[in-house]
């Protein structure tokens, strides 16, 4: 049977609100929604909940700079590893589909935390401990990349032109509010479990919990994404390249280094806030870990409420001008509220309330950003410009832990992180300033996208 001219119209247009393909719209925003929680409640698992684990993975004579640089390093290996994700996962969301490329790497990720949750500590089999921990952080960073690759091009190509801002911004927001949730679970468990010394509960077994969870979520994500979440049409993926990543290099090089530029700010700021003040709170304002876990569940979820109205207002007032000026509220307000809170002698409750503006204004940069570097690419390699995009200036923010260090002797250790932040909101304004503006962007025009490269 003939299909009526109006409901072919409808379902020509994905997002209508009363059209067949609203259902899939909704299934793509969700599963977006769920991957980027899964991925970024992944990311942050050994920032939080690995740091009274400490000593599980390290010999008990380590210097306190030889043990500081090893986390670093857990960290730092899965952000160096997403690129090549990006890279690997992203020609094959452009060749093969958005949603089966997804289903690898969720699979890839999960069997990864799962067998991270198993690792044996230094006790049992020495330096090998912690090797093996960088080593299974790294291959997991590889398959994150590719997650993020391709879940969040497959929910923006399906979103309506109009809520792109705000749905990239649901979804971005579901990264500070897992580091929130893993940082709740860490406290509850601290508060549970007995935490001082080698061998009490939470540095011997308390501390794979979360990373159990993380496999199980990885597991649910997977589930979702096979039984609820189509393909984006033809028209939306664009014309099939077989090597997408050299197109983006040869004939985007101009999109892909102002994102480039952008994305570094971006990265940047996240590891200052995510990574280093935690170090700086317990270190500096000697909060115990609790406090320090309570600190960073308040300046997450005040970054996880922002999201939304960042979103927004981008859509209202474009993202390039959300972009520059975001990064020099980041250089003002951002690195302010550090500098203020590190030279406050306020303990915790200076802490929760300089803790907010932290959180606002120093990774706030991710609530348009699912929409921008979307809307920045053209469809045919929308995920390899999306993720290369996004992960490729992951790499020089990962080394923080060196670039504080060459600050010894000119700044006190405590105020070199305010340094850092300034320096990532004035890449934050070049970089929005350098791009178009592109929230009116058809996605399904690769006609549109060389005037903006």
């Amino acid at each position: 049977m003939s299909t009526p001219p109006s409901a072919a119209g409808t379902a020509a247009r994905p997002g209508t609100p009363h059209g067949p393909d609203a259902a899939k719209v909704r299934a793509a925003i969700r599963g977006g929604t769920l991957a980027y929680f899964v991925d970024q409640f992944d990311i942050y698992l050994p920032i939080v909940v690995l740091a009274p684990a400490a000593a599980y993975f390290q010999a008990a004579n380590l210097s306190a700079s030889t043990t500081a640089l090893l986390a670093s390093l857990v960290f730092a290996s899965t952000l160096i590893g997403r690129p090549l994700g990006a890279i690997v996962f992203g020609h094959f969301a452009d060749t093969v589909g958005r949603k089966r490329t997804t289903l690898v790497a969720v699979g890839g990720f999960g069997l990864i935390t799962l067998l991270t949750a198993c690792l044996p500590g230094h006790e049992t089999i020495g330096m090998w401990s912690v090797g093996i921990l960088i080593a299974l952080r790294f291959v997991d960073g590889i398959f994150l990349g590719g997650e993020y690759t391709t879940a969040v091009p497959l929910a923006m190509e399906w979103s309506p032109k109009h809520k792109r801002g705000l749905y990239a911004s649901i979804i971005t927001s579901t990264s500070p509010a897992a580091y929130a949730v893993i940082a709740a679970i860490t406290l509850l468990m601290l508060q549970l479990l007995p935490s001082a010394g080698l061998h009490s509960a939470y540095v011997q077994w308390g501390w794979r919990i979360p990373f159990f969870v993380g496999a199980a979520l990885a597991a649910v994500l997977f589930r979702y994404y096979r039984k609820q979440v189509h393909e984006p049409p033809a028209r939306l993926t664009g014309e099939k390249h077989k090597l997408p990543f050299l197109r983006l290099v040869k004939k985007y090089p101009r999109a892909l280094g102002q994102v480039f530029v952008l994305m570094t700010g971006t990265w940047l700021a996240t590891n200052m806030e995510a990574a280093v003040t935690p170090a700086q709170l317990k270190a500096h304002l000697d909060l115990s870990s609790k406090e320090v876990t309570a600190t960073m569940l308040v300046i997450n979820a005040a970054a996880a409420l922002s999201y939304p109205v960042f979103g927004v207002l981008s859509q209202r007032i474009g993202r390039r001008r959300f972009y520059i000026g975001y990064g020099l509220a980041m250089v003002v307000l951002g690195a302010g509220s550090y500098t203020l809170l590190m030279a406050s002698d306020g303990g915790f409750g200076a802490a929760l309330g300089f803790g907010v503006l932290i959180g606002v204004f120093t990774v706030g940069t991710f609530g348009p950003i699912a929409a921008y570097l979307t809307e920045r690419f053209p469809a045919s390699i929308r995920s390899t410009g999306y993720g290369v995009g996004y992960s490729l200036a992951l790499i020089a923010p990962a080394f923080y832990q060196f670039y504080l260090q060459r600050f010894d002797g000119l700044v006190p250790a405590h105020l070199a992180p305010g340094v850092l932040i300034v320096l990532a909101g004035l890449l934050i304004s070049l970089g929005g300033f350098l791009g178009p503006e592109t929230k009116d962007v058809d996605m399904s025009d690769d006609s549109t996208i060389p005037a903006l490269s």
